[in-house]
């Protein structure tokens, strides 16, 4: 294999793990070799036949922009699991995504533009959060990774079940270090490819400084938010929350980035 058809292959890797690509748990999670500790997330072959190589990472920073909301991504989020051969990513139950909330700018009247609510609760009581989640298996292509997502928004005034997105109409990511071709306006974007090295004592591949990109996706309207004030029924809000932040959006409206550092092992070197 020669050298570019590598970096891309663990490039492809790489952008499964940043995308949160990780499928429901596996069962009781067994303990790494020493020095492998990052890899406790990553199934051993009892745990889920076929994991051929575990990973680690942590997305670093970024943004996740969808109609006219903008969400950075300030908190690191860590991750870990395991690759099988047919590209899936699969974890075990101390592995898998951290479900890491981001504060939204604006918060809920931003969200919503509902200022009355300041006079009841205060700015502190309507912050906003943001949690990407996978809502079906990722699809890993020749150059990057297909993504279903929703991105459940948090707030005790918007219910329990307030998203964009769903498991029937996902938010559908493709992610690359390459240069995008979005529909307009976007523009094409590049990613960043990361910097590989190598430890030959413990064959452990790290990534460092990687950035993958999309400006080419759709997001679907809000789903689930209800106004849910001094225990009075509960009234939707779909149609504010989305006036407010200009959903649904056609693709070529929306744009996330996602740096990177993430390590790769061979499952025999973490489990011997």
């Amino acid at each position: 294999m020669n050298r570019n058809r590598k970096a891309r292959l663990v490039g492809v890797i790489a952008s499964a793990v940043a995308a949160m690509a990780l499928v429901a748990p596996a069962s009781q999670a067994d303990t790494p070799a020493p020095g492998y500790g990052q890899f406790a997330g990553c199934p051993t072959a009892a745990e889920f036949p076929g994991v051929a190589v575990c990973t680690a990472g942590v997305i670093k920073g970024g943004h996740f922009q969808m109609g006219s909301k903008d969400v950075p991504i300030e908190k690191p989020i860590k991750m870990s699991g395991g690759q099988l051969e047919n590209g899936f990513i699969v974890a075990n139950s101390k592995g898998g995504l951290e479900a890491v909330k981001q504060k939204v700018p604006g918060g809920v009247i931003g969200l919503t533009g509902l200022t009355w609510l300041l006079e009841f609760l205060g700015s502190e009581a309507l912050t906003l959060y943001a949690v990407t989640e996978l809502v079906g298996p990722p699809q890993i292509t020749g150059t990057g990774l297909n993504l279903p997502l929703r991105v459940h928004l948090i707030n005790s005034v918007l219910g329990n079940n307030c998203y964009v997105g769903s498991a029937s109409t996902p938010i559908k990511l493709t992610l690359i270090n390459g240069t995008t071709s979005p529909p307009p306006p976007n523009k094409p974007i590049t990613g960043k490819n990361p910097e590989f090295g190598f430890d030959a004592a413990t064959e452990i591949i790290s990534i460092k400084n990687g950035v993958f990109v999309d400006n080419s996706f759709a997001a679907p309207g809000a789903s689930g938010c209800v106004l849910t004030l001094f225990g009075f029924i509960p009234i939707s809000i779909n149609g504010l929350v989305n006036s407010q932040s200009g959903l649904p959006a056609p693709a070529g409206t929306n744009e996330t980035t996602q740096n990177l550092d993430l390590e790769i092992a061979p499952t025999k070197k973490v489990y011997p």
